[in-house]
């Protein structure tokens, strides 16, 4: 009989480590608190350290139908309009690292992905939430509508539950996220909505005091996401996605803008917005895996969304917890794999948290240090945008 993967959360991390897992041999399930899986989110950017493991799983086909493929990263300033420094992506980031960097809408790599999942014959529960956890025997208490607790145990619990993960919260104790505060707006528009002036197929950085705003397409270009993100007060009213004012909030934050990043965002339609929080870099393995229970992506290292690797991040934890598991032949060994899995993974997604951290406060930079960092970039360009030792 296959060992038994749990899995809490159907977002992106536990999708793929579904999947991950029953290419490990192990039958999955799946429990989702909400009730229906629906288009929260927006746009992600995915580098050549994900989309390799994405075309491993055999999944570059229907990926390729619903990613836009940028040929080039412009950043430009946000005061003047200036171009500062450009990374060239297509065919040329594809030849380096052998895969592509892609955009995508976070709901198409959902719904790929949960292709991927129901082809295997994953079984996916809606309207569960993880109520309790015993780590040492891998059993989970789920709460379900009812209301009624009924009592599942599996071989491993892989908790994919995101940033305010509540089997982190039964099985670590260890706190709750806390606010950066960084506060970001997304918007979205139709291309053909646009003038043929703000219409993009590039990844555009534009950096400012104190904020940043990047805008690429998704859904296979069709569509343009844009995300401003500000340091500011944090109202404690605010919920995510739920900011009625968030377009004069936005406006009033930005400040002066050169012209061509003021016509940009007055184009959008509307803006969604939320606080931004996280936890400290990963300090050990021990972070992320206790007894039969695993944290995958955000569940154990959110981080800034400075450097685009979040979800990233929990794609490469589903590849390493797949491989691991793979090489656990009975449920006394599973345990150890988990170890493995941790020991192998904490410190480049600590590495990655500290790197996004850091561009944070270069991106936001003010005075000498924006100066410097303009400079750097027009001198040293694609050399500081490129990332060797993350994307190879």
């Amino acid at each position: 009989m296959a060992n038994r993967a749990l899995i809490a959360g159907a977002g992106l991390g536990g999708l793929a480590a579904a999947l991950a897992c029953t290419r490990a041999g192990y039958a999955a399930q799946v429990f989702e608190q909400a009730s229906q899986l629906s288009e929260v989110g927006a746009g992600i950017q995915l580098g050549p350290n994900a989309t390799r493991i994405l075309l491993r799983w055999e999944l570059g086909p229907a990926f390729g139908r619903v990613a836009a493929y940028p040929a080039q990263l412009r950043v430009r300033s946000a005061l003047t309009g200036d171009e500062l420094g450009c990374l060239r992506l297509g065919d040329a980031i594809a030849q380096r690292y052998g895969a592509p960097y892609a955009t995508v809408h976070r709901a198409d790599l959902q719904q790929l992905l949960l292709d991927a999942v129901n082809s295997t014959g994953v079984e996916l529960r809606l309207s569960c939430r993880v109520a309790g956890v015993t780590s040492s025997t891998g059993c989970i208490t789920l709460q379900t509508p009812l209301p009624l607790e009924a009592t599942v145990e599996g071989d491993l619990l892989a908790a994919a539950d995101g940033l305010w993960s509540s089997v982190r919260h039964e099985v670590w104790g260890d706190g709750m996220p806390v606010a950066t505060g960084h506060v970001a707006y997304r918007s979205l528009v139709a291309q053909a909505e646009l003038p043929a002036a703000l219409r993009s197929h590039d990844i555009a950085v534009w950096l400012g005091p104190r904020m940043h705003l990047v805008a690429y397409p998704v859904r296979a270009g069709e569509l343009l996401n844009v995300v401003a993100i500000v340091q500011g007060e944090v109202r404690a009213h605010w919920q995510d996605w739920d900011h009625a004012g968030a377009a004069a909030d936005l406006h009033a934050a930005l400040g002066r803008m050169s012209a061509p990043l003021r016509d940009l965002v007055n184009a959008m339609p509307a803006w969604r917005m939320w606080p931004l929080h996280e936890r400290p870099p990963l300090r050990s393995a021990d972070e992320m895996v206790r007894g039969r229970v695993a944290l995958v992506g955000d569940a154990a290292h959110p981080m800034r969304p400075y450097f685009a690797q979040g979800a990233g991040m929990a794609i490469e934890d589903a590849d390493e917890l797949g491989r691991c598991l793979s090489l656990a032949r009975d449920r006394a060994q599973v345990p150890g794999a988990l170890q493995r899995y941790a020991a192998n993974r904490w410190q480049r997604n600590a590495r990655v948290q500290r790197r996004s951290a850091r561009n944070g406060r270069i991106f936001h930079a003010t005075g000498p240090m924006r100066l410097g960092r303009d400079l750097a970039l027009k001198v040293l360009g694609e050399r500081l945008l490129d990332a060797d030792w993350l994307y190879r």
